[in-house]
């Protein structure tokens, strides 16, 4: 195909980080949006020059030949996966959405099995596996044992009205730290089961707000690394900031990883320190247009049925830390 022609189902603010660069790509062709507030697919419709305009996916859907889209981009809340992915795939179109996929483990089930059986090509928005320091981290590895690992996403609340609960969420790890859980599984492979803990009582007077303050979930993986990895939404603004990211205990070796900013390599005797260069929204999009036109879904590093396995172990943390029981996976 010369050019790939997409729909953007969900025009609010994340899904500028693939319409960004999508506008971009020459070959390329934003030609219809949906969302059911006005104001923002009236903007996105000015933004991508798409002149079919739609309320939601479902008029989208009733109103776009099969051969009219090649891909549908899905950045919708965990609760809104209303048939989107299901459609998309009865129109026979390639979709990538945006994490997490839903809050239906027995629906991406679903959508996971007909994707694969219609040899659909997809992609879930954990961009962190094109950065080019993690390409760094996966090669170095290998060269080292692992024993302990702890990871951190510590910050404040977005103040969205589905992040705010956990019912519409899935609580931060699940919705936001899910980003390092993912790393976790993509360095280390398949976990064997996961410990969780969560607290609350020191957000105060958030309306709407019932979500964890914070949680520890201990994840052991078949490899023998056990990774602790808290999540935490109290900070305020006079907080500097905290270390996200993994600090990884080798061997021989101390790997420190700062969330999308760089990788450190140390040992007693040297220092390497690598900054990322890459855009790594781009390289992801590139990466999935470039698989659609070539019909390789290999080329893809976080296919739906994979991420569907990080949803998992996020919701297994869940069910631990409601029970107080070791979850085996």
């Amino acid at each position: 195909m010369d050019k790939v022609r997409v729909g953007i189902i969900g025009c609010g603010g994340r899904s500028y980080a693939h319409v960004n660069k999508l506008v971009d790509f020459e070959d390329v062709e934003i030609v219809a949006v949906a969302d059911p507030i006005e104001e923002r697919r009236l903007k996105m419709a000015e933004k991508t020059d798409a002149k079919r305009i739609y309320k939601d996916h479902k008029e989208l859907y009733d109103n776009e030949a099969t051969d009219a889209i090649d891909v549908v981009y899905i950045s919708v809340e965990p609760t809104a996966h209303d048939g989107i992915e299901e459609g998309a795939i009865e129109k026979g179109w390639h979709f990538a959405v945006e994490k997490p996929m839903t809050l239906d483990i027995d629906q991406a089930e679903n959508i996971a099995k007909e994707a694969r059986d219609k040899k659909i090509i997809t992609w879930v928005g954990f961009q962190d596996r094109y950065l080019d320091i993690v390409d760094a981290l996966r090669e170095e590895l290998p060269k080292h044992k692992t024993g302990l690992v702890y990871g951190s996403w510590i910050g404040g609340i977005p103040m969205l009205w589905w992040w705010l609960k956990k019912s519409t969420c899935g609580g931060q790890l699940v919705e936001q730290n899910i980003h390092l859980l993912d790393m976790l599984r993509y360095l280390y492979g398949e976990p064997k089961s996961v410990y969780a803990t969560a607290s609350t009582g020191i957000v105060e007077g958030v309306e709407g707000y019932d979500t964890d303050d914070h949680s520890t979930a201990v994840i052991r993986f078949k490899n023998s690394v056990t990774a602790t990895l808290v999540s935490g939404c109290y900070l305020t603004k006079e907080n500097p900031g905290s270390h996200n990211g993994l600090l990884i205990t080798c061997d021989d070796m101390i790997i420190d990883y700062k969330l999308r900013d760089s990788v450190t390599f140390s040992t007693r005797s040297e220092v390497r320190k690598l900054k990322t260069t890459q855009d790594h929204h781009y390289v992801a999009n590139r990466t999935f247009i470039d698989a659609v036109k070539s019909k390789d879904a290999s080329k893809v590093r976080s296919p739906y049925e994979d991420a569907l396995k990080t949803l998992k172990l996020g919701f297994a943390a869940n069910e631990s830390m409601e029970t107080g029981q070791v979850i085996t996976l």
